[in-house]
């Protein structure tokens, strides 16, 4: 043999090296190799999980978003009614308004005759008594001529 190369010695490490990759290969690289198709299943899951939650969050999201809007146009709705409400009572509290200045002053005009008849009677009835009382005195002193004549001769007496 030259060089010292003994066959069966390269044979034997040869299946020594088979029998260690086989024994290796049942004892450690299956049940690594299981170990990682069990981890990445897990990690797949967890990822198709995180997916289905992020699809059902946006769903959740767009349904709350439009029943925001919805809550936004019922609000705009019940704002505009609620103006509408309010401009119809002012509309209805102006004309009550208007009617009880119109009944205000048609009272006030009966009351403003009435006391303009009382104040025309009263003066009537003054008049009378004091064109009564008038006559009385002329009736009961002397007598008018009597009067006119003594009044013109002072005249004339001032007059000299």
């Amino acid at each position: 043999m030259p060089l010292n190369i003994d066959w069966q010695q390269i044979l034997l490490h040869w299946m020594n090296l088979a029998i260690l990759t086989g024994g290796l290969y049942f004892l450690l690289y299956q049940p690594i190799k299981a170990f990682m198709a069990k981890r990445e299943e897990h990690y797949r899951q967890l990822d198709e999980q995180a997916a289905q939650k992020l699809l059902e969050a946006e769903r959740v999201h767009a349904e709350y978003q439009a029943k925001l809007e919805q809550a936004d146009d019922e609000i705009h709705q019940a704002r505009a009614k609620a103006q509408q409400s309010i401009q119809q009572s002012t509309e209805d509290q102006l004309a009550q308004a208007r009617e009880q200045a119109k009944q205000i002053v048609a009272h006030a005009q009966v009351e403003a005759e009435h006391s303009r008849e009382r104040v025309l009677r009263d003066s009537q009835r003054e008049l009378r008594k004091l064109a009564f009382q008038a006559t009385k005195k002329l009736a009961f002193q002397a007598d008018p001529f009597d009067q006119f004549l003594d009044l013109a001769e002072e005249e004339e007496e001032h007059e000299e």
